[in-house]
């Protein structure tokens, strides 16, 4: 399927690995040049050659942290109009939520909302005088379901979501559309990690706790950054303009609800 954005230039977040690598695959095969981003220079590095290389397009690694002025702005120097923002950023650690300080707190909605935000403002402009525009941010399943020890992540990429559902009825007349992302159990090294911790914490082997929470998603498995890359391509395509201020959920069906 032709998505209809050959040509379009793109910033994608946080893209040096894991979904944000997946959204960047799949805009380049889409043919859009990129600008992609993350704090190892040396994973981002092996990632702008792995894209270009597969999809002969335009691949500028940005090393920055996307969540300071002065990465913001590397960023937008390498690409000053872009076409399509993938907003993605790494949340907090897991944490009981009574040892999560005032700083922590604060470090959190900037990470997790403040951010997306800022660079929403950069850019959204310039994309309603061109007359297009695809905003994606990622968030997560935790937006809808609590998940144990993400408290402050969910707080403010909940807030982000309450945020952007006015703003994206704004600039919809001028086919700029800002849409949300909601990964659940995705095969990463965070959802790793989340479950080495819990593994340890239920005196379990590391792969009967993967199987365990395998056994909980519909879709008996975990997901991939290629497919979750997929559906971000989709809502920055030129077919997606009628579909703004929503929330698609990747996650195998785990969030149970009719609405």
């Amino acid at each position: 399927m032709d998505l209809g954005i050959s040509g379009k230039n793109a910033i994608v977040c946080a893209s040096s690995r894991g979904l944000g690598k997946g959204c960047a695959l799949a805009l380049a095969e889409a043919g859009c040049n990129l600008v992609i981003n993350g704090r190892d220079e040396a994973a981002l590095d092996a990632s702008a050659k792995q894209i270009s290389a597969s999809c002969k397009v335009s691949v500028t690694p940005v090393a920055a942290d996307v969540s300071t002025a002065e990465g913001q702005r590397a960023l937008l120097a390498a690409c000053p109009s872009p076409d399509i923002l993938v907003n993605n950023n790494g949340g907090p650690p897991r944490k009981d939520f009574r040892d999560i300080d005032r700083a922590a707190m604060l470090e959190g909605v900037v990470q997790n909302m403040v951010t997306p935000l800022e660079l929403i403002q950069a850019t959204i402009d310039g994309m309603t005088e061109r007359g297009f525009g695809r905003i994606v941010n990622i968030t997560s399943l935790s937006v809808y379901m609590p998940i144990e020890g993400l408290d402050l992540s969910s707080g403010a990429r909940a807030g982000l979501t309450a945020f952007l559902a006015g703003v994206s009825r704004t600039v919809a007349g001028s086919n700029v559309t800002i849409n949300n992302l909601l990964p659940g159990k995705m095969d990463t090294d965070r959802l790793r990690g989340g479950m080495t911790a819990s593994a340890k914490g239920r005196g379990i082997s590391f792969d009967d706790e993967a199987a365990r929470q395998v056994a909980e998603i519909p879709a008996k498995r975990f997901g991939t950054y290629e497919e979750f890359g997929q559906a971000c391509a989709f809502l920055c395509s030129a077919h997606a303009g009628y579909i703004t201020g929503q929330n698609l959920l990747v996650d195998g069906g785990l969030y149970t609800s009719a609405f």
